[in-house]
């Protein structure tokens, strides 16, 4: 490399691709047509070098960053030489990119003066991807049942539409015009990314810029060599299972085993299930991406990710593996164990890094679906995750109503959204009482959300973590597990966790509860003040304070000392 950037440089492309990388979300989601993605933000992007490596990320999911490098791999791959100024291609196999299908990731080149400089890559959900039941199946048990999947597909050429690539799109798809509405949203992502990335180019040429890219690379790598070598050596691990594969009974095992020597970290996830018959299995990519997501919450979680970071990690996966789905098996609900195999990341971070302690929290996306396929109503789909309560840290309480690790910027429609858009009326969002682990640091609290059907039409959900909850650490207790009520309008309920597409008439009520965090430490450490606190704004019962805690709240709503077990 001739050229050569000094500090400054460095630091302002730094923010700079940063600051592309926020135009480019803010165009996808002003673009997009489907509330999962302008409400909800379930999409990431970014942009990368020439070679595919992380230069600049947006907020958005970011489970995603972490494996959309891959796809850029892929995507060059496939296509060598035969790329040029204003492709756009397209990809969603579940094998290569490691999430499900409904996880459509558009890349397009970025070129300058005829120099191939970089990539641009938007990744959403696509609400209908033409499976065996309209948004999400709960139910699959192959990748065939799942959708239409893509390979690397050039759908446009040198800046023209491939006609045949869009027909075909609209033809597997029950909600063809959000579908292309969604795609040209993240080409309009793409673009915006290829201008400004163009403008800093013009300012400082392509040698600088590469330049400072390589000193950004170079100084993540010796933040993160340095981060491990403080940590003291030794070999922790961890276990714990899902509740079921969506199609059995059987509980599925997590297994996590994560050593630190010198500079080096290694995950093994030898002892996991292997691959299951339903759809909570997970390519390799994403597994990988998620244990970078949550190394990253860990190891130098105030620095941006790029193509430097993660160099100090290795991660092993055995052929025959859950966390290492190959063809056929269903990958639908791939991130279910992804949520529990990050907890037991940190919970072996936090033995070995005590200072920075963290319990676990709710875990999963908890994703409640209504939908209507009627053609005389209009077919629509209304799909959202429900937040939960995270664990308590080394140094204070979980949060509360917080989206889960893996879904960082992903949100719950708005209730002002779901009931202009769709017939479904959320009757009660709130705070579940007393679902946060108890402990010195008070896990975070779930949250209830109650929908009531105003016409006939289907539901299904997926909710997780209630036979492995949110547990603490230190002597903390574990968070509530999830509980979901349906009530039929004849006054009958049931009680499911897990339910695949199902017909339900006007006025059926259903009613979401998710779980809270782990508490972290001794419950009968926690000050008197703030038990008083949590019980004042609605955390935690006065009984559950008693019980639980060892506190006395009158009813002038004051703590009885004297009457209160004494603090630890």
């Amino acid at each position: 490399m001739t050229a050569s950037a000094d500090p400054i440089t460095t630091e302002v492309v730094r923010n700079f691709v940063i600051s592309c990388a926020e135009d480019m979300n803010a165009s996808l989601w002003r673009s997009a047509h489907s509330a999962i993605i302008y409400e909800g933000k379930d999409s990431a992007v970014a942009l990368m070098d020439e070679h595919g490596n992380m230069l600049g990320q947006s907020t958005g999911v970011p489970l995603f960053i972490g494996a959309i490098d891959a796809c850029v791999h892929h995507v060059k791959e496939y296509y060598g030489d035969d790329i040029a100024e204003g492709d756009v291609f397209i990809m969603n196999d579940s094998y290569m990119q490691g999430t499900h299908l409904h996880d459509v990731t558009a890349i397009g080149p970025i070129f300058h003066e005829g120099d191939l400089v970089g990539f641009g890559a938007a990744r959403a959900h696509w609400n209908d991807i033409g499976a065996i039941d309209p948004g999400s199946t709960m139910g699959s048990t192959n990748i065939y049942q799942e959708g239409l999947r893509l390979g690397p597909t050039r759908i446009i050429k040198q800046g023209v539409p491939i006609r045949e690539w869009y027909d075909h799109l609209r033809l597997n798809t029950r909600l063809p015009d959000a579908t292309i509405g969604d795609l040209g949203a993240q080409i309009a992502a793409i673009r915006t990314g290829e201008r400004r990335l163009s403008q800093l180019l013009e300012r400082i040429g392509t040698d600088t810029y590469r330049a400072a890219c390589h000193n950004i690379f170079e100084q993540a790598r010796r933040m993160d060599r340095e981060a491990i070598a403080a940590i003291e050596d030794g070999t922790w691990s961890r276990e714990g299972y899902l509740d079921n594969d969506g199609v059995g009974e059987e509980p599925v095992k997590v297994a996590l085993s994560l050593t630190i020597k010198g500079e080096e970290l290694l995950v093994d996830l030898t002892g996991t299930s292997g691959p299951v018959a339903g759809s909570v299995n997970c390519g390799a990519k994403q597994t990988e991406s998620l244990l970078r997501l949550a190394y990253k919450t860990m190891i130098n979680p105030d620095r941006a990710i790029t193509g430097g970071s993660f160099e100090t990690m290795s991660v092993k996966i055995p052929d025959e593996c859950m966390f290492n789905a190959r063809e056929p098996a269903a990958c639908e609900w791939y991130f279910t164990g992804l949520g529990l195999l990050a907890d037991l990341f940190i919970s072996c971070m936090s033995e070995a890094m005590p200072e920075r302690s963290t319990a676990a929290h709710y875990g999963d996306s908890m994703v409640a679906a209504f939908f209507s396929v009627d053609p005389k109503r209009g077919q629509w789909i209304a799909i959202e995750p429900t937040a939960g309560g995270w664990g308590g840290r080394a140094d204070g309480d979980g949060e509360s109503a917080l989206i889960n690790l893996v879904n960082g910027g992903f949100r719950n429609i708005p209730a002002e959204v779901m009931e202009t858009k769709f017939p479904v009326r959320l009757e009660e969002f709130a705070l579940r009482i007393d679902s946060g682990g108890a402990g010195r640091h008070r896990g975070g609290c779930g949250v209830i959300r109650r929908y009531k059907l105003l016409e006939d039409c289907f539901s299904a959900l997926w909710f997780e973590r209630s036979r492995t909850p949110a547990w603490g650490l230190n002597g903390g207790g574990d968070g509530a597990k999830p509980f979901i009520e349906i009530t039929l309008p004849d006054g009958s309920t049931e009680n499911i966790l897990k339910m695949r597409a199902r017909g339900f008439e006007t006025g059926t009520v259903v009613e979401t509860m998710t779980g809270g965090g782990g508490g972290n430490g001794d419950a009968q450490a926690r000050p008197f003040d703030k038990v008083l606190a949590d019980v004042r704004q609605g955390y935690v019962s006065a009984k559950a304070a008693w019980n639980t805690y060892g506190v006395k709240i009158g009813s002038d709503m004051l703590v009885d000392e004297a009457a209160s077990k004494p603090r630890n």
